[in-house]
C-alpha cells in the first residue's frame, strides 16, 4: 500500500492530445521537469465529448503520467504551458497500491 505522507502519494494524471506532436512535448517537459517519473503515450484514442453545446468526436493521444500528489499543480501549470486546447484534459487519480520499489521510484524522481 501507498503509506507515504499526502504530498508523496502516487498518482496517475490522465492527459489527452490532438496529436503525437503535441504529446511528446507535454511528456518531454513533464519528465524533463521531474513532474513525472514517467509518461506512457497511447496513440490513436477516440473521444466523443460535448463542447459549447455540440457534441463533438476526436482522434486523440492518450498520456498516462506517473506522478506524486505534490506535484499535481505543477503538473497542470506545465501541461497547460505547452498545450493547444483551451480546457485540456488534466485528471489526477490516486494509486491505492502498487509495487513498493515502482512507487518509491516515482516519488525519487519527483522530488528532484
Amino acid at each position: 500500500m501507498n503509506n507515504a505522507s499526502n504530498a508523496d502519494e502516487v498518482v496517475i494524471v490522465l492527459i489527452t492530445a490532438p496529436d503525437d506532436a503535441v504529446a511528446a512535448r507535454v511528456a518531454d517537459v513533464l519528465v524533463q521537469g521531474s513532474l513525472c517519473a514517467c509518461v506512457t503515450i497511447l496513440p490513436a484514442v477516440r473521444s466523443v465529448y460535448r463542447w459549447q453545446g455540440v457534441i463533438e468526436r476526436a482522434s486523440e493521444v492518450q498520456l498516462i503520467a506517473k506522478s506524486r500528489r505534490g506535484r499535481v499543480s505543477d503538473v497542470v501549470a506545465a501541461v497547460k504551458s505547452v498545450h493547444p486546447y483551451d480546457v485540456p484534459e488534466i485528471i489526477a487519480l490516486p494509486v491505492i497500491d502498487g509495487l513498493p520499489a515502482y512507487l518509491r521510484w516515482v516519488v525519487d524522481e519527483t522530488s528532484r
